[in-house]
């Protein structure tokens, strides 16, 4: 793609926010804490974590799951490797900076019981002083379920019954919940979250069920790594259908953008998927986005093999995300 650009002005994008280093070799304490420091410095909404329990053993994928189950296949991202916990290092920054919002996109909820989850999730509200987006997601990877001992099936409904249940841990006091798959006995959780009723919920999620469920049941939705950026707008749209039917206002619900951003100094030869290119192009592209219904956008270069693989130099990789962060810096759009 080469040609005239057009002109992006900042009321043209969404919220910008950035993935803190979590995956690969510059997922260190250190560089957390510089990106963290650094884009808020430089006027990022957000921070955002992901979750990875377990990486597919390639002998097994050979001879087991991957023969049943594609899903069950590694990805061809090296992120996938070398993950740390999803709330560990947003806690850890969450004492390095003020102002910042710290979201997961997503934590598989099932792995975790909704009573321990919601201590876990309240703690870190508190210790951000409010500043915590909390991202859900269902799982796809049949050998996560077993490790944690929870059943692969019926991952739908027993996701519904875990939201009812992470609301009634969040909002009763006291709290009883007896569900098919749930049950906390009538009891104090004695530690509320700051951010009242509740933090905001977001859910992941591609298949029309799960967008639907988004739309229904939270706050808002997170679109996945693999997710057609250029026909986003179809399932925004079935997100906020969900809404529109559960008696909810649509233009509400909140849209959030995994960013798998890969600035180049020229533009690429041929056609480009969006957020590869030069800043320019980006930026058009994040302006798309926008205008497709997307509030906010996190780049996240903990998918890119530039960054995010734990074969890659971690000075390397920590110098290309400040080139990135300074890029597209909030503050420094704004004039």
């Amino acid at each position: 793609m080469s040609g005239t650009l057009p002109v992006v002005t900042p009321d043209d994008l969404p919220l910008l926010g950035f993935g803190l280093p979590v995956s690969g070799s510059w997922a260190t304490p250190a560089t957390m804490v510089r990106v963290a420091r650094r884009a808020e410095a430089l006027g990022y909404a957000s921070l955002w974590s992901f979750q990875r329990v377990l990486y597919p053993d390639e002998s097994r994928n050979r001879h087991g799951d991957a023969a049943r189950n594609p899903a069950a296949r590694p990805s061809d991202d090296a992120s996938y490797r070398a993950v740390h916990d999803p709330l560990m290092p947003l806690a850890y920054v969450a004492g390095h900076t003020t102002r910042i919002r710290l979201g997961t996109a997503t934590v598989c909820a099932p792995f975790t019981a909704p009573a321990l989850l919601a201590k876990a999730l309240t703690s870190l509200d508190v210790l951000s002083a409010g500043r915590l987006t909390v991202g859900l997601g269902i799982g796809w990877m049949p050998l996560e379920y077993a490790a944690a001992g929870i059943p692969f099936a019926r991952r739908g409904a027993r996701m519904e019954e875990y939201l009812r249940c992470l609301e009634a841990l969040w909002t009763q006091d006291p709290v009883e919940f007896a569900g098919e798959f749930y049950t906390v006995p009538r009891s104090h959780t004695g530690l509320a979250p700051v951010q009242r009723p509740h933090p905001p919920v977001l859910l992941g999620g591609a298949a029309p069920a799960a967008l639907r469920r988004a739309g229904r049941l939270s706050q808002g939705w997170i679109s996945s790594s693999r997710q057609d950026l250029a026909t986003i707008g179809t399932s925004i749209r079935t997100v906020r259908d969900g809404a529109r039917e559960a008696g909810r206002d649509p233009a509400a619900v909140h849209i959030l953008v995994r960013g798998l951003v890969e600035l180049l100094d020229e533009e690429p030869d041929g056609p480009r998927r969006p957020l590869q290119g030069t800043r320019g192009q980006i930026l058009a592209d994040l302006a798309d986005l926008r205008a497709q219904g997307v509030t906010e956008v996190f780049l996240d270069l903990n998918f890119s093999p530039r960054a995010g693989s734990p074969d890659v130099d971690a000075d390397q990789a920590t110098a290309y995300a400040d080139r990135v962060l300074d890029a597209f810096a909030p503050r420094s759009l704004r004039g």
